[in-house]
């Protein structure tokens, strides 16, 4: 019997160097790596978490950020249940790059739950992407400003709360799917046990 009641798959993707696998390292061993070493293809790791008297085992993917690497970590979009899209505060190209990132996500996927972090927020004085210029963005791809935050694998700023957050709205997206699959199944049972016709 599985030990555990929800298993989610998460995907974190942005450009190299935004510190995707330190987020994950972050998160689930509670480390910080200093230095840096380009993910190659595609990682990932498992934690389990007890939320809200559940249990749900995450499964992270760490995907490599490098224009080669795009065609190989594809497949791995398949079967997510939500996608982390990392930008760099202080790095203009990865916050620019957003969009073709989106865009990667609709070419692979469909109806998976898309949150943006921008990460390095400890590096206050040199960050260059502007609080409106974020707010924009998030307006304009229809994005719940809820669910962004400023983060810090290094510090350790929101790396927890943004995990724990995304894990309890995988949770309520899969109650509310599975209360629509129990409504649809009892109208399928209906019309079976008792022959309905609807005549156009």
């Amino acid at each position: 019997m599985d030990d555990y009641d929800y298993i989610f798959k998460i995907i974190l993707i942005g450009n190299s160097g935004v510190g995707k696998t330190c987020l994950i390292n972050r998160y689930i061993d509670n480390i910080y790596n200093q230095g840096y070493i380009s993910t190659i293809g595609v990682d990932f790791k498992i934690k389990t978490v007890e939320l809200d008297n559940r249990k749900i085992k995450l499964q992270i993917w760490d995907t490599a950020g490098q224009e080669r690497f795009r065609t190989i970590t594809s497949s791995y979009y398949r079967g997510a249940d939500a996608i982390i899209v990392v930008f760099d505060l202080t790095d203009k190209d990865s916050f620019n790059e957003l969009n073709s990132w989106l865009l990667e996500i609709e070419r692979h996927t469909k109806d998976v739950f898309k949150i943006v972090l921008g990460n390095k927020v400890d590096m206050k004085e040199r960050i260059l992407i502007e609080d409106k210029a974020i707010d924009k963005f998030l307006e304009e791809n229809k994005m719940d400003k809820e669910y962004f935050a400023k983060v810090s694998a290094k510090k350790d700023v929101l790396v927890k709360e943004m995990f724990e957050k995304i894990s309890r709205k995988l949770m309520e997206i899969n109650k509310t799917e599975t209360r629509n699959k129990q409504v649809d199944d009892r109208y399928v049972n209906l019309g079976e046990n008792n022959n309905w016709c609807c005549g156009g």
